[in-house]
This record gives C-alpha cells, structure tokens and sequence, in this order.
C-alpha cells in the first residue's frame, strides 16, 4: 500500500504491516475522540513512525495514488478530527 504523509511524502509499506498499522490508527481514533491532547501526540507519533520504518520512502517525483493520507506530525487534534470526519474506515483502509 502507498502512505502519504502530509508535508512529508509518499511510504510503500507492504501489505502485511496492514493489521499493525490499522491498530495504531484505531487508537489514534479513540485519543481523538476523547480529545486527549497526550494520547493524541503519542498515538500519531506511533503511527507516523510505524510507517517511516517499515515502508520504503518514494522519491519526491514519483506519481503514485496513495491508499491512505495521514496527517503531518505538526497537525492538530482538530485537524485529524476533520480528517476522520470524511472516513468510515479511519485514516488507513482496511
């Protein structure tokens, strides 16, 4: 699956990491919608850094449809929030 990660690029992370990756998005859900602003950091930060180390950066020139679009490091609880919003599957699909 190709990952964008906003502000940042595009990660090809193999399919397998799918069930791990879905683990660490339900919980950044769940910080979310308890607005827990610690859980929220620490939960992003997982996932970001899950999908930096097992996928495979993508050149910058590289025209690729992502699968999923996570937020940036630097984004809000509200930012995510409205991201979630337009999803039924969460931020990674599956």
């Amino acid at each position: 699956m190709i990952v964008r990660v906003l502000g940042e690029g595009q990660y090809a992370v193999d399919d397998s990491h799918a069930d791990l990756l879905n683990g660490l998005d339900s919980g950044l859900e769940r910080a979310v919608e308890s607005a827990d602003e610690a859980a929220f950091r620490a939960a992003l930060a997982d996932l970001l850094s899950q999908v930096r180390t097992l996928g495979e950066r993508l050149p910058d020139d590289a025209l690729v449809p992502s699968d999923a679009l996570l937020p940036g490091e630097d984004s809000s609880l509200d930012d995510v929030r409205a991201m979630l919003a337009d999803t039924t599957e969460g931020l990674i699909p599956g």
